[in-house]
């Protein structure tokens, strides 16, 4: 399973750095998946006022595109989401096994972060920041998501992404990638067939290429 063609793709395709990547499945083989690349950069907008021109920013909104690729279970899809953050030089991956969000009592939240994890802007958004969303089958997803729960995995690369000029990582080679293979393994997963306590798992990657002195801490705060 190979995501990193498509997130390379989309940076050729919008010349945009990235500020994120996230992968939302739901706890089920075979079923699609939302690949979510979030930007950094802001469109301007101009507008004629009696005062003359005005502008005013949004940021650019993210990408969402359904993937079909087949997979077996959870561990098979983490191992390729290792591979590819650990390629494009993410500090850290972060899993969330989220419960269902349509439960009695659910905070508004949890439904508003699961219908954006899967590229569905929720009623409460503000449309102006919905995402571009290529995913058809969104409505079905949703529905087995609300129910049962859903995995979500997050990284932030540095290789074409935001922090590439900045990162003080290590493992890093120049131009912010790392070569294969990752040399995590994925970790055990709670009971997915209906996910009822939400839980976080993170593998981290890098390591600070120095150690700050005391002093040197001192002058960063």
């Amino acid at each position: 399973m190979d995501f990193l063609d498509a997130i390379e793709t989309q940076m050729v395709s919008n010349r945009l750095p990235l500020a994120g990547v996230s992968l939302a499945a739901l706890p089920c083989a075979d079923t699609p998946m939302v690949l979510s690349l979030h930007w950094h950069g802001f469109i301007e907008h101009e507008t004629e006022t009696d005062c003359g021109k005005k502008f005013r920013y949004e940021a650019v909104p993210s990408s969402c595109l359904q993937v079909n690729q087949r997979w077996r279970n959870a561990q098979e899809l983490e191992f390729a989401l290792l591979e590819v953050a650990w390629e494009l030089g993410a500090w850290d991956l972060t899993r969330f096994e989220q419960r269902p969000y349509m439960r009695p009592g659910a905070p508004v939240q949890e439904a508003i972060e699961g219908e954006m994890a899967f590229g569905q802007p929720h009623p409460f958004f503000d449309v102006d920041l919905a995402p571009v969303s290529e995913v058809h089958d969104a409505e079905d997803m949703l529905s087995i998501a609300g129910r049962n729960g859903y995995l979500l995995w997050r990284f932030r690369p540095v290789r074409g992404g935001l922090w590439k000029d900045v990162s003080d990582d290590a493992t890093l080679q120049p131009g912010g990638y790392r070569n294969p293979p990752c040399p995590e393994l994925s970790r055990d997963f709670g009971d997915t067939r209906w996910i009822q306590r939400p839980r976080r798992v993170n593998y981290r990657f890098g390591r600070a290429a120095r150690l700050l002195l005391p002093r040197e801490l001192e002058t960063t705060h």
